[in-house]
């Protein structure tokens, strides 16, 4: 536990100082960082499935995925619009895996390899790129980075909300066959401590925060970013449990690996992305 809290304070040191000094562009590069990362244990998982994804051109895919949207939109804002730049990526990822598998798979495993390429590319770099997507969505200030470190913090706060309530008072487990130790009590602890971190945030930024997500409405809108991010969490540990493995990785001390400190956000993202455009 020690070794978790120790972590995830220097995480989020390096993070507001990153993004103090650097700005919009720091959150870009770790979150591309992360998402090219977290595919990379997702492959591994799918491997220990025996499974052959194309894990390195994915990756390069990924990193495109991640980072274009942020790019396109800067300096070439006309070519998103009229390609959308993702989508266009995630179909020449698709065809180029198809074209290799025909050189480079057998029979046994050529929908396989297509296959898992492509969830993999889906899962984690498309859905995570709607963290980029909000960065862009208040187009005259730096509001778009605070709502951006604000889905975070409402994310990851409800992982912390939910570990530290589970260990006090949890008693009814919530999923043990996929992960054992999560319990109802600490859901609803987490889910409280999201809406509360959320407006919080809110209430003590004001300013730096868009006209219409006052305190009530951060609150409101944590609830279901909350309750998804409990959703998210259970999928990687499905996807651990399936692969018979316990960490994705060993990265990062007392928390595991990138997918560890990612898998929270997955889904969570593009559900703030379409709730926060009718905000913004």
């Amino acid at each position: 536990m020690l070794s978790r809290i120790l972590s995830t304070l220097l995480l989020w040191s390096v993070v507001l100082a990153s993004l103090w000094y650097f700005g919009a562009d720091a959150a870009v590069v770790l979150l591309t960082a992360i998402a090219a990362l977290t595919l990379h244990e997702f492959y591994r998982l799918v491997e220990k499935m025996g499974y052959k994804p194309f894990r390195w051109t994915a990756i390069v895919f990924a990193v495109l995925m991640t980072a274009s949207p942020y790019y396109v939109a800067t300096y070439l804002p006309e070519v998103d619009e009229v390609v959308g730049i993702v989508p266009g990526l995630l179909v020449l990822a698709t065809i180029l895996a198809s074209v290799r598998s025909l050189g480079e798979r057998d029979g046994t495993n050529r929908v396989e390899s297509i296959g898992s390429t492509v969830l993999g590319l889906f899962f984690i770099p498309f859905l995570l790129q709607y963290l980029i997507r909000i960065l862009l969505l208040p187009p005259d200030d730096n509001s778009g980075l605070v709502l951006c470190l604000w889905v975070v913090a409402v994310s990851k706060f409800c992982d912390v909300g939910a570990l530290l309530t589970g260990l006090a008072i949890g008693r009814h487990k919530m999923a043990p066959n996929i992960s054992p130790k999560k319990t109802w009590e600490g859901a609803v602890g987490g889910v409280l401590i999201s809406m509360g971190v959320g407006a919080g945030i809110a209430a003590w930024v004001p300013d730096l925060m868009p006209e219409k997500i006052t305190p009530l409405v951060a609150a409101a809108v944590a609830l279901p970013l909350a309750l998804t991010t409990i959703v998210s969490d259970l999928i990687e540990s499905a996807l651990k449990r399936r692969a018979d493995i316990k960490d994705t990785g060993k990265m990062i001390p007392g928390i595991g690996g990138a997918f560890d400190l990612s898998d929270s956000l997955i889904l969570t993202a593009p559900l703030a992305y379409y709730i926060l455009v009718f905000l913004v």
